[in-house]
């Protein structure tokens, strides 16, 4: 092993989501709470890459703490019936790290019982711990508490973290937690997310297959 842990984003980065699922969910709310307002494909994954959801939620559409809770569970019924698939490859680098004593833990946006049910359907492992969307906003990416946590539970170093985020809030958390992040690309191809992440990141990785070989 490479790393004790390795904490993996999930949409995006697990599994091929926001383009099958996030996405569209969005632009039907829009369509049924904001008429006349809309988003591209592109572009949400650019206001999900920086500032993040909640910011442009609140700064673009104007959403009090209500409306962000009505969008919520507008959200929570959608995925319900919609079930992403894992990225091919991906199943093997965690069995690979199981099988040698490592941990897989989870930091999304996503919900732990989404996460949880996703790992499932799609042949994954168990993950060791999960941080998701169900968390205070203080305890959620780019916050660093979610991978302090899983340092303090699992008594591990920040040399022993990684950190497999596609977008900057995962990079950001890893940096103000002080460990390794692995930036990934296979989702989608955006030169400005791609731009900053090469520029960014001392590990990028367009393909799964080149994240497995790296890991070893």
């Amino acid at each position: 092993m490479k790393y004790k842990c390795l904490v993996f984003d999930h949409d995006d980065t697990v599994v091929n989501s926001t383009a099958t699922i996030h996405h569209p969910c969005f632009v039907e709310f829009l369509r049924e709470f904001y008429p006349g307002e809309t988003i591209g494909l592109e572009e949400y994954f650019l206001v999900n890459f920086d500032p993040g959801f909640v910011p442009i939620c609140r700064e673009r559409y104007g959403m009090t703490d209500a409306d962000l809770e009505a969008e919520t569970r507008y959200w929570q019924n959608y995925v319900k019936s919609h079930l992403p698939a894992a990225y091919p490859g991906i199943r093997e680098i965690m069995e690979r790290q199981k099988a040698a004593g490592g941990l897989v833990c989870v930091v999304s946006h996503s919900f732990d019982y989404n996460i949880r049910r996703d790992y499932e359907a799609n042949g994954l492992p168990a993950p060791d711990a999960v941080y998701g969307w169900e968390r205070p906003e203080q305890e959620r990416k780019p916050n660093p508490f979610p991978l302090e946590d899983i340092m303090r539970r699992f008594d591990l170093k920040p040399s022993e973290l990684l950190m497999i985020d596609d977008l900057k809030p995962g990079y950001d958390m890893a940096r103000a937690a002080g460990t390794d992040f692995a930036a990934v690309g296979w989702a989608y191809d955006i030169p400005e997310i791609e731009r900053f992440m090469r520029r960014s990141c001392p590990l990028y990785f367009k393909k799964v297959e080149d994240l497995a070989q790296w890991l070893g």
